[in-house]
């Protein structure tokens, strides 16, 4: 396997714990996100703790395609063996589809979407020529149904899912693992949530469970709790009432988020 690890969206989250990770069983890593100072602490905290090299791209997936180019410069000559395409962009709070901004819908498809098929078509070459290597792309539980109020981003989800899907099976043979995970809800910025639970667990407990299910998992939830929650909601629950259940509670989010903006 190559001696370096890619990672998008590495400043916090599940992201920086997969890049501490894979530092610390001495792969080198390529941090990339949008912000410099926020690069350069994780950056900082994983030379502190790892004794690998670890290199930094600062750009942000929402701006489009020309973005790509650079990246591929700055990744030329390193021999990267796993490729983790976390990098995510969510609403704000569950809205209906007319109330969240064109731009923003158009950062999302970019952020969640065109970032995975760019990064994989960069990096992927290199790995089918050495015969080994692994990506691990990080869809969303959203993913396994319509989640109204949140239409593009779980759609977007989807789009990760079936991705990695389809090219696990068309990649299989040349040695490269593909791995599409699909988590619940874990204590991130992004999520919001401000206490972990077993159910939702801290960036760091989840990883620990999730890095172990590569090469073994093709599809995965990431740790226990989470496929807990996946054999309820694909195996037990009927369809109506996981409808029923996600859009309530995407409308109460909503409608706790708009009184909190009017205060």
């Amino acid at each position: 396997m190559g001696s370096w690890a890619v990672v998008t969206g590495a400043t916090d989250g599940i992201g920086k714990v997969y890049a501490e990770k894979l530092a610390k069983i001495g792969l080198n890593v390529v941090l990339v996100s949008r912000s410099p100072e926020k690069l350069k602490a994780v950056e900082n905290e994983i030379s502190a703790g790892s004794n690998v090299q670890v290199k930094t791209v600062a750009v942000d997936f929402g701006d489009g395609n020309h973005i790509y180019e650079r990246i591929e410069k700055e990744l030329q000559g390193l021999e990267i063996g796993v490729l983790v395409n976390n990098v995510g962009m969510a609403y704000k709070n569950p809205s209906y589809f007319l109330e969240v901004d064109r731009e923003d819908h158009a950062k999302i498809i970019n952020v969640n979407i065109f970032s995975c098929v760019m990064m994989t078509n960069i990096i992927l070459p290199q790995m089918i020529d050495r015969k080994k290597g692994v990506i691990v792309n990080i869809s969303s539980a959203s993913a396994m149904m319509p989640s109204p109020l949140l239409a593009t981003y779980s759609a977007s989800k989807v789009f990760v899912d079936y991705f990695s899907q389809a090219l696990e099976r068309e990649y299989k043979d040349k040695g490269i693992i593909i791995q599409s995970v699909l988590p619940f809800f874990v204590k991130t910025n992004m999520s919001k949530i401000k206490k972990s639970s077993f159910f939702m667990p801290t960036p760091a407990t989840y990883v620990d469970q999730a890095i172990g299910t590569i090469g073994v998992a093709s599809k995965t939830f990431g740790c226990l709790a989470h496929a807990l929650q996946g054999f309820v909601v694909q195996g037990l629950a009927p369809d109506w009432l996981v409808d029923y259940v996600s859009l309530k509670m995407h409308i109460d989010i909503r409608k706790r988020a708009l009184r909190k903006k009017q205060k």
